[in-house]
């Protein structure tokens, strides 16, 4: 029997483990741009978790949802992006069938229960069109296992090698896997950040602090 899903992050949560960094925004700019060449611009485009929206509100696609249990995250969508209040545990489905070029992650899987995380996936593949991509970001144990359990709704542990298997198994090909992709938060990060400097760090084979991935996955 499948575990239940954490409770829902409300304000409560994201005022004393995820508080809003005045840089993020700015950060996540960088990064769509990076992240640019998987996300067609003629595309329907999801954030699964979406939070304070910076990733969904960053990237160029004819269509974006955002979706996210956290009520408040509605005010964070940019104008274009259609936000919608929804337990992508359960319901993620009604977005329909095949609906969506491309499927948005970050920092989201890990809070979950192991079946409950593999059921999510299933859920993930069912509104991808064959062929669309799942692009997935989110701490990588092997490289952040000091922090890992700092955030208590952290569920589950996964790697570089565990995450691409997990999807393998559920119907995926694995495009792409950077085991050290980003650092493993922002906190102590003066702002601003200049877009100059997380374009080097992308670019860089040294990444200092990195305890974040990278899986790009495709579905059959």
């Amino acid at each position: 029997m499948s575990s239940p899903p954490p409770p829902a992050p409300g304000h409560a949560y994201h005022v004393v483990h995820l508080p809003e960094h005045p840089a993020r925004a700015g950060v996540w700019r960088v990064i769509a741009d990076h992240l640019a060449a998987w996300v067609p611009a003629d595309g329907t485009v999801l954030e699964v978790g979406a939070g304070y929206c910076h990733w969904i509100n960053a990237v160029r696609a004819a269509e974006r949802v955002a979706v996210d249990r956290w009520p408040g995250f509605t005010s964070h969508a940019a104008a274009g992006v259609r936000a919608i209040v929804l337990d992508a545990s359960t319901a993620l489905r009604s977005l329909g069938d095949g609906a969506f070029d491309v499927v948005l992650l970050s920092n989201v899987l890990e809070h979950f229960d192991p079946d409950a995380a593999a059921s999510l996936v299933d859920d993930i593949a069912s509104v991808l069109r064959p062929g669309g991509r799942l692009l997935v970001i989110q701490p990588n144990f092997r490289y952040a296992y000091r922090e890992y359990f700092d955030d208590y709704t952290h569920r589950s542990v996964f790697t570089d090698v565990s995450l691409p298997n997990l999807l393998r198994a559920h119907g995926f090909q694995i495009d792409r896997v950077e085991p050290r992709f980003l650092p493993y938060s922002m906190r102590g990060v003066a702002a601003p950040v200049p877009d100059w400097a997380v374009r080097a760090y992308l670019r860089s084979p040294l990444r200092p602090r990195a305890g974040q991935m990278l899986v790009v996955a495709r579905r059959d």
